[in-house]
């Protein structure tokens, strides 16, 4: 019991950090991120494996994301992963599987 209350408090003062006020159960939509005023964070949560949920933390700002993971039942809280995105957003492709996006390009300009 108390470790699963310790879970729920971890999870709520984790959603709590992120978002800033009480007026997050408006602004977070899992999976369906809205848009939002610049400097606004955007959380984003999801189950990924069998007692484990993730919550990825986007800065649209300052083009930064991080990833946590939350065990249900102990409710500890791990970063696994921080990225300025910027870079990546300034790129015209990358693929690691066929089809690439050029090859994708050279069969439409065929037609």
């Amino acid at each position: 019991m108390r470790s699963v209350m310790f879970g729920v408090l971890s999870v709520a003062c984790l959603i709590g950090i992120v978002v800033g006020s009480d007026a997050w159960r408006d602004r977070l939509h899992a999976q369906q991120p809205a848009a939002h005023p610049q400097g606004e964070l955007i959380a984003l949560n999801s189950d990924v494996e069998e007692g484990r949920q993730q919550i990825v933390v986007i800065d649209p700002k300052s083009r930064v994301m991080s990833v946590y993971h939350i065990e249900h039942a102990t409710g500890v809280i791990s970063l696994k992963s921080v990225r300025n995105i910027h870079a990546d957003l300034l790129m015209d492709e990358f693929n690691t599987d066929s089809p690439l996006p050029k090859e994708i390009r050279a069969i439409l300009d065929q037609r």
